[in-house]
């Protein structure tokens, strides 16, 4: 690693660590079809199914993953963000609940718009710039103020507060086992659910996509004279830095981040083509913009505020038993089961007056 950041530099590792991880959550997502709005959206219907299934998957792939590379000495995450920084309670439940609630009305979560988008899905192009936009005037612009009034109704500090679980030598192996256990255990679900053997690996590629992310970024860090941040997939932050590097930056700033949002996009364009599916989708109306435009800003401000999307917070943190991302993610669940059942609820009124 010493001879590639001699020869690279940082920066230049970091977007091609971002890239190279990118592609492959790109691949794995597109074929997989991983998605925590179609997970709770079957479960809402009084299914635990097929979609249910990917997206335990691609959690539990992440999480034994993560712990394995702990476990093996390859890995160190006490400096990751989730963890070392002061953390927001409010922030995880409230933001958890808006994001929730906006992956259902715009049909996906922030992943799973920029998978879409690669195959020609103007919906999801769409919709991912409102989520952009209003993340970054969440993070510093006109939004900023509610949102830091909001997170700090209940902090928590960085440290030995932040984790779910704190886990030592001798704890770290069995918990280890556990997480292979449920992964393997998820397959057989998936299978006797009926999804295919291919589908499930490439959820489990999801999951390694998470780990690769974080056992690369640290590796880079370990070896380097300069701070790096040790990180793994999140969109909203990545995507809004991009965007606002586009717009703002003669010189794009290099960064993991800067690499991991076009690789996914390719990956998944790659997915697409190869598959045959990629294709111009455009709204219409059974799928009303309005709908999708109020989902885009609930996601994107309740991404910061949450500390991360369903990804970012949800399978990255959740991957490294961050407290506030496992609050976050749940709360995602509880926000998106109970948005779905209104809308379910709504159909179903309407079908009747008809």
């Amino acid at each position: 690693m010493e001879a590639l950041i001699d020869r690279f530099g940082e920066p230049g590792l970091l977007v091609a660590a971002g890239a190279f991880v990118g592609v492959f959550f790109g691949i794995s997502a597109y074929h997989s079809r991983f998605c925590l709005r179609a997970a709770t959206a079957e479960v809402a219907g009084g299914s635990l199914g097929p979609k249910l299934s990917i997206w335990l998957v691609a959690f539990l792939s992440a999480l034994t993953s993560v712990q394995i590379l702990i476990l093996l000495g390859l890995l160190d995450v006490s400096s990751a963000r989730q963890l070392a920084a002061t953390g927001s309670m409010s922030g995880a439940i409230i933001g958890g609940l808006m994001f929730g609630c906006g992956m259902i009305l715009a049909r996906g979560c922030v992943s799973r718009l920029l998978v879409l988008s690669a195959s020609g899905n103007l919906r999801a192009i769409i919709t991912g710039l409102v989520v952009t936009l209003t993340a970054q005037a969440a993070l510093s612009g006109v939004l900023a103020p509610a949102r830091e009034k909001l997170a700090g109704l209940w902090t928590v500090a960085g440290g030995q507060g932040r984790y779910l679980v704190h886990l030592d030598a001798t704890t770290l192996p069995v918990a280890a086992a556990l997480g292979l256990g449920a992964l393997m255990l998820a397959f057989v679900f998936g299978r006797n659910k009926g999804v295919r053997a291919s589908e499930l690996v490439a959820a489990a590629g999801v999951g390694l996509a998470v780990g690769l992310g974080w056992w690369l970024t640290f590796a880079i860090a370990a070896a380097s004279f300069e701070v790096v941040a040790v990180q793994s997939v999140t969109f909203t932050g990545p995507s809004t830095d991009t965007l606002m590097a586009l717009v703002n930056e003669r010189d794009l700033p290099l960064s993991f981040g800067l690499g991991l949002v076009p690789g996914v996009f390719l990956g998944a364009l790659i997915a697409a083509l190869v598959k045959g599916e990629a294709k111009i989708q455009r709204f219409g109306p059974d799928v009303p913009m309005e709908r999708y435009l109020i989902g885009g800003i609930l996601m994107g401000f309740g991404s910061m505020l949450a500390g991360g999307c369903a990804v970012g917070a949800g399978v990255s943190g959740g991957a490294i038993l961050a407290l506030t991302a496992w609050v976050a993610v749940f709360c995602m669940w509880v926000g998106a089961v109970a948005t779905q059942l209104v809308v379910n609820a709504r159909v179903a009124g309407q079908a009747a007056a008809t």
